[in-house]
């Protein structure tokens, strides 16, 4: 019996661990939803192309200068796109990860983000 009595203080602590999880999971989903509204910009070709991408990683908005379009180069505005697309998505990718970090404490938890 006294192995139960033991229990009783590791059943109180079990509980408050299970709540603390439970407060960060509800946490991480608010902060989740809340990415989905946040964005991020960025720019290649001295802002020739401009792109805006969400917190959900999905690019939202997407501008080419008149003057980036060469039908003679075009190769050279689809690496401008690449390049500012790429940029929106590791600046957004950085967004989320400071915004769960702040909840995890800077603790990686895998498939998170």
């Amino acid at each position: 019996m006294a192995g139960f009595k033991g229990m009783g203080g590791m059943g109180g602590n079990m509980n408050q661990m299970l709540k603390q999880a439970q407060k960060l999971q509800e946490d991480m989903a608010r902060a989740q939803e809340e990415l989905q509204n946040k964005t991020v910009d960025a720019s290649s070709g001295g802002g020739m192309v401009q792109v805006i991408v969400s917190g959900k990683m999905e690019l939202t908005e997407l501008k080419i200068n008149p003057e980036a379009v060469d039908p003679t180069d075009v190769e050279m505005l689809e690496d401008l796109v690449k390049a500012a697309v790429n940029e929106g998505l590791r600046k957004a990718q950085e967004m989320a990860n400071n915004e769960m970090g702040k909840l995890t404490g800077g603790l990686k938890i895998p498939g998170l983000f």
